[in-house]
């Protein structure tokens, strides 16, 4: 790998480890695309959170924007060792799809609520959605529309794991805490899931799939018990996590 992708396989691997020991599962033509997607999503979402002042968390997150958009112009983009090597695999309009993706995590940055479910599965939409459309759409066409589907079903299974924090952060990350309403959401992310599982995804866009390794288990289980969404209960173990992940990369079942 280049020094540039080895540095975006570094920063994935630091900030989403999950994702990381999923790409290195993949062929390694298919990291080198994915890797600096992947870098990109980490340094987004950490923007808002290395510093206090809204103001200059919007300035970080602008940064990527104007870079995305840089390379949506198909011209000259910035040196920096994300931006080159994301420049060389996106196409003009993936970068362009990808500005709601960075415009999202101004959340992050406030401390509004989700007025609705609807509201937050949006806001999922534009992040895990959007990230894994892209991956797949990098690996190849024919799989973008189910992995729309996938992403938003990792994308609830991450946030179901991420409540404790964020609450504890001071975030409001549920519209609604009752349990009915967290076995609803739970079972609209697996409902997502299947759709992913019933179509055919071309052979090059599988690797795009692997980080949903282990997101069936995490819904199931806060189907089953939404007390663990708000209680931190729903992590698996490293060993399970792998295990896991070995599974979808053997068989291609997630």
């Amino acid at each position: 790998m280049s020094d540039d992708i080895a540095a975006c396989a570094e920063i994935v691997a630091r900030g989403d480890p999950h994702r990381f020991r999923a790409t290195m599962a993949a062929p390694v033509p298919a990291r080198e695309k994915l890797f600096p997607l992947y870098a990109l999503n980490v340094e987004v979402s950490r923007a808002p959170w290395v510093t206090a002042e809204p103001g200059i968390a919007e300035i970080r997150l602008q940064w990527w924007i104007d870079a995305l958009n840089e390379i949506a112009a198909d011209g000259v983009v910035r040196r920096h060792e994300v931006v080159v090597p994301l420049a060389m695999h996106l196409a003009p309009d993936q970068a362009r799809a990808l500005v709601p993706l960075v415009e999202a995590r101004s959340w992050d940055i406030y401390n509004d609520p989700f007025e609705t479910s609807a509201a937050l599965m949006a806001h999922i939409a534009d992040t895990s959605g959007r990230l894994m459309e892209t991956a797949a759409g990098l690996l190849g066409p024919g799989a973008e529309a189910p992995a729309r589907e996938a992403g938003l079903a990792l994308g609830l299974a991450n946030w179901f794991l991420a409540v404790p924090a964020l609450t504890a952060a001071g975030r409001r990350p549920l519209p609604d805490d009752s349990d009915a309403a967290l076995t609803a959401l739970a079972e609209t992310g697996l409902a997502h899931l299947e759709n992913a599982r019933r179509a055919s995804i071309p052979a090059a866009a599988r690797p795009a799939f692997l980080p949903l390794a282990g997101a069936a288990r995490i819904l199931r289980r806060a189907r089953k018990a939404p007390a663990r969404i708000r209680d931190g209960g729903l992590a698996v173990s490293p060993f399970r996590e792998r295990l896991d992940l070995m599974k979808a990369a053997l068989t291609g079942r997630w």
